[in-house]
C-alpha cells in the first residue's frame, strides 16, 4: 500500500498534468473526475504478483534486467521498462515488497549515466531510444521520492534531451540535432513531462516544437499516424503519437480522437510491433477514458490472461506472442504487460488523466 506522502504526491502530479500554469498549455480532459470503467479483478492481479516476482528473479547482481539476445543488447532499457512495471504495481525504491529490487535497478541507471547525462552504450547505434525510456523511468521515480542525488543526473540527462532536438521539433536515434521520427520522438516529449511535473526546468517552445513535429506526421485520410511525415499510418506509431500529445495537454485535440478511433479499428492480428505498440496504446486509450478504455482494456486483460505462462507462483510472457515481431525477450514483455493490466492500481502519476 502506498503510504499518506505518496497519496499527496499522486494528487498533486495528477492535478498537474490538469492546471500547470508555467509552461504546458494543458487542456482540462472530459474523462477527469470519471470512474475507471475497468477494475482489478482477482485472477489479474495473481497474474501481476507472479510477473512481478519473476522480473525481480531475473535482475542481475548489478542491478540491470535484459538476459535474452537483444535484451542483453539494450539493457539500459529493458531495466527501465521493468522500473516502470513495478512503479505501476506500487513499488518505489526502498518501498514495497520489491524495494530493493527497484533501488537496484535505479542505482544501475543512474551508474549507467556518464558526466555529459548520456545513459548507456555510445557505441549502440539506438541509444536515443534507451536514453528517453530510462529518463521516463528515473523521471517518475525522482517525481514520487525527490532524492536529491537522482535530481542532478536527471537534470543531465534531460539537457541531453533538450540539446538533441532538430529543427523540425524531433529527434532521431542519436543526440544530434539532424533526423527525426515519432518513435524516439514520442519517448523524448514523455520524459519532458515526467521531468516537468517533478520539477525540473523544461522550455516550452521545445514542447511546442514537438507538438508540431508529431502533428507533422498525422495521417488525414485514416486518422493514423506515420512513422516519418508523408509516410503510411501504423498502430504503434498512432499509438505513441496520439499519447505524446496527450501528455501535452492535447486530451481534446482532434487528431487524439480520431488515431484513438483509428487503434480501437485495427484487429489485434494486424498490429505491428505488438508488445512496443501496447505500451503506447495501452496508457493513450486509459487517458482517452470512457468508451474506448472500456473496450480496450477488457480485450487485451483476456488476451493476456489467456496467453500468460505460469509455474508455481511466477508469470510471464514468451516474446512470440508478438508473433515474431519484436517480441524481444520473457523481461520485455513480462514488464510491458504487467504494467499494462496494473494500470487500474492508478499508481504512476505520467499515466493520469
Amino acid at each position: 500500500m502506498r503510504s499518506a506522502a505518496r497519496v499527496g504526491g499522486w494528487l498533486f502530479m495528477a492535478v498537474a498534468v490538469l492546471f500547470f500554469s508555467t509552461g504546458w498549455s494543458v487542456q482540462a480532459a472530459t474523462s477527469v473526475g470519471e470512474p475507471d470503467p475497468v477494475k482489478m479483478d482477482a485472477k489479474t492481479e495473481t497474474l501481476i504478483k507472479g510477473a512481478l516476482k519473476f522480473l525481480a528473479s531475473k535482475q542481475h547482481p548489478n542491478g540491470a534486467w535484459g538476459s535474452q539476445d537483444e535484451e542483453i543488447r539494450h539493457q539500459v532499457a529493458m531495466t527501465a521498462y521493468v522500473l516502470m512495471c513495478f512503479q505501476a504495481a506500487g513499488q518505489l525504491p526502498g518501498e514495497g515488497e520489491y524495494g530493493k529490487a527497484v533501488h537496484l535497478g535505479v542505482q544501475y541507471l543512474v551508474d549507467a549515466t556518464a558526466p555529459d547525462g548520456l545513459i548507456g552504450n555510445r557505441n549502440n547505434g539506438q541509444y536515443m531510444y534507451n536514453h528517453g525510456i530510462a529518463a521516463i523511468a528515473l523521471g517518475e521515480i525522482y517525481g514520487q521520492t525527490k532524492t536529491p542525488a537522482l535530481r542532478t543526473k536527471l537534470d543531465r540527462i534531460i539537457k541531453v534531451i533538450l540539446s538533441s532536438q532538430n529543427n523540425e521539433g524531433g529527434w532521431r536515434y542519436r543526440p544530434v540535432a539532424r533526423d527525426a521520427d515519432i518513435s524516439v520522438t514520442v519517448l523524448q516529449v514523455v520524459a519532458l513531462r515526467a521531468a516537468k511535473n517533478a520539477g525540473l526546468d523544461v522550455p516550452q517552445r521545445t514542447i511546442d516544437n514537438a507538438v508540431k513535429y508529431v502533428k507533422s506526421c498525422y495521417h488525414e485520410k485514416t486518422g493514423g499516424f506515420c512513422y516519418q511525415p508523408n509516410r503510411e499510418p501504423g498502430y504503434a506509431r498512432t499509438a505513441a503519437a496520439i499519447y505524446s500529445l496527450q501528455v501535452c495537454g492535447l486530451y481534446e485535440d482532434p487528431m487524439v480522437k480520431a488515431g484513438a478511433r483509428y487503434l480501437l479499428g485495427i484487429a489485434r492480428n494486424n498490429q505491428d510491433w505488438f508488445t512496443y505498440g501496447n505500451f503506447y496504446a495501452a496508457p493513450a486509450l486509459y487517458m482517452v477514458g470512457g468508451e474506448s478504455w472500456g473496450k480496450y482494456y477488457p480485450a487485451m486483460r483476456d488476451f493476456l490472461v489467456q496467453n500468460a505462462v505460469t509455474r508455481g507462483d511466477m508469470t510471464w510472457w514468451e516474446p512470440t506472442i508478438d508473433g515474431g515481431r519484436m517480441g524481444v525477450g520473457q523481461v520485455y514483455c513480462t514488464s510491458v504487460y504487467a504494467m499494462m493490466l496494473a494500470m487500474p492500481y492508478h499508481y504512476i502519476p505520467l499515466y493520469q488523466r
